[in-house]
This record gives C-alpha cells, sequence and structure tokens, in this order.
C-alpha cells in the first residue's frame, strides 16, 4: 500500500513540476523576441503547418517556453474533422510535435 502512495504523489508531483517548467508567453514579449530576431515569423511557421494538412482551419496558436526553447503550439482543424495539434520550434521552424489532439 505504502509502495502505491508513493508513485501516485511521485507522479502528481511530476505533472505539477511539467506544468511549471511551461510558460506561455504575451503577446508583446513574442514581438520583441521576433523583433530581436530570435524567433521566425508567426504567419511563416503557421503557413508551414497549415501545408501538411491542405484545407485545415486554424483554431488556435500560442507560443510558450519550456525547458528554455520557444515553441509555438499550434492546433489546427482538419477538413476530416480531426483536431491535430502540432509543436513548432519557434527559432528554427522545427517541428517537434504533430498528434490527433
Amino acid at each position: 500500500m505504502k509502495v502505491r502512495s508513493f508513485f501516485r504523489m511521485a507522479w502528481v508531483l511530476l505533472g505539477f513540476c511539467s506544468a511549471v517548467l511551461a510558460r506561455d508567453l504575451d503577446q508583446d514579449e513574442a514581438l520583441r523576441l521576433r523583433q530581436q530576431g530570435v524567433i521566425l515569423p508567426l504567419e511563416q511557421l503557421l503557413q508551414q503547418a497549415l501545408d501538411r494538412y491542405p484545407g485545415a482551419k486554424l483554431l488556435e496558436a500560442e507560443l510558450e517556453e519550456k525547458h528554455d526553447v520557444y515553441i509555438y503550439e499550434v492546433e489546427l482543424l482538419t477538413p476530416e474533422g480531426v483536431v491535430r495539434e502540432l509543436d513548432i520550434e519557434a527559432t528554427t521552424g522545427r517541428l517537434l510535435k504533430d498528434k490527433e489532439d
């Protein structure tokens, strides 16, 4: 019984730590990073995401910082009605994740 409680607590702490390590950036900070050349323009990376799923509609896009890496999290609705979540590294445009949400 104690072992189960330990693992349950470990999972809770792991989830908490993961949430703390991700930070949403506001539009002022995103603009500053773009003007400094730290991140690529959102429009450019959105086009890359939409090119993966022709006819898809943008649902949401946000800039986050996770473990000192800037990531655009993009949600698309495909013509088939499937929601896709893509994580794109904002400094390079590299696709980090593409999964059904």
